[in-house]
């Protein structure tokens, strides 16, 4: 139990200073003061300052947030289901379906549905939706016809090399500064959504995580094994649906509006029960969302070049945090009682 506390007091302290150094630091580095009383609906010492804060920083440290948070527990909910330490959002394919859906408008469309939507912009959210939950479909359909996750599983990896060979064909056939342009959106960005996007990618996320909050009891359950579950009253095929289904609503917004992030959905859960040193998902669930949230936050902090008015990719620093977590995992894996 103190564990628990200490766990918790540690990521609400982490998150609060990193959600102001998100507003503090950047290109033009801007008081805690200032920012403060922007916040408040006061105004900072030049007026630039509070169109830097509340249009620019805010939005993009809470899409870190969300999306962090959103990665985070998909994270969590495929390695408790597959019972693998090394599941992530992007195994089942449903990031895949939302890089196919991008590149099919981005190579080749060139954003002609642009009029439809009200930007070439939204023309690539919906092809990624699209792709994503195309993606997600075909994987419910399948968990109807196959009751092991294992096959499962695979039957997920190979949805997500079909999709990514069929990229790498059109990259091919592309021309160089589309192919330029796929490249760099795959690189992953929370600076894309806007103060009027932001709404609609927020309402999405959130359901996300107030569904995944609603799963922790079958959650609890799946850890003792699935004909314990099935037991205790839980059925197997429904609870199994509704984490596919929470996972793929979270993975396809969060790469429509972000591009594919890499690692915090297969890194974070481990940093949560190393926090907690408990596999009961009554805590393991918040302590992944906030720590999902707070790493997804350090890393966008970490983007920015000192100095300069540029910013790194995203999937260039995701590495550097969550590769060494999962070395350690590796090498410590009959060590860690993740599944018990």
């Amino acid at each position: 139990m103190k564990q628990n506390s200490r766990a918790y007091y540690i990521l609400c302290t982490a998150f609060i200073l990193l959600f102001l150094g998100n507003l503090v630091y950047g290109a033009v580095n801007i008081p805690l003061g200032d920012v403060i009383s922007i916040l408040g609906g006061g105004e900072g010492e030049k007026a630039a300052w509070s169109l830097i804060v509340l249009n620019s920083r805010l939005p993009q440290c809470i899409t870190a947030m969300l999306a962090g948070a959103g990665l985070a527990i998909s994270g969590l909910l495929l390695q408790t289901l597959f019972r693998n330490p090394l599941a992530g959002p992007s195994i089942l394919g449903i990031s895949d379906g939302a890089n196919l859906g991008v590149a099919c408008v981005m190579l080749y469309c060139g954003g002609m549905l642009g009029g439809i939507t009200g930007g070439a912009y939204f023309s690539m959210i919906i092809a990624a939706l699209a792709g994503s939950l195309a993606v997600l479909a075909l994987i419910i359909w399948f968990s109807r016809k196959v009751r092991s996750n294992v096959m499962l599983l695979i039957i997920g990896i190979m949805i997500g090399y079909l999709a990514s060979s069929v990229i790498s064909i059109l990259n091919y056939h592309a021309a160089a500064d589309k192919v330029h342009q796929y490249v760099m959106w795959g690189m992953g960005d929370f600076t894309g959504v806007s103060v009027e996007k932001l709404p609609y990618f927020a309402t999405f996320t959130i359901i996300g995580l107030v569904y995944s909050v609603l799963l922790i009891k079958p959650l609890n359950a799946l850890l003792l094994g699935e004909m314990y579950a099935a037991n205790l009253g839980v059925k197997i095929k429904s609870a199994r649906l509704s984490i596919l289904l929470c996972t793929g609503i979270l993975t396809a917004t969060i790469t429509a509006f972000c591009g594919p992030v890499s690692f915090i959905g297969l890194a974070v859960p481990h940093v949560a029960r190393l926090l907690l040193g408990t596999s009961n998902h009554k805590h393991l669930v918040p302590v992944t969302i906030l720590s999902g949230a707070c790493i997804a936050m350090l890393c966008n902090m970490l983007t920015v070049v000192p100095g300069q008015n540029s910013l790194l990719p995203l999937n260039a620093v995701t590495p550097i945090i969550g590769a060494p977590i999962i070395i350690y995992v590796i090498v410590n894996r009959k060590n860690l009682q993740y599944f018990n």
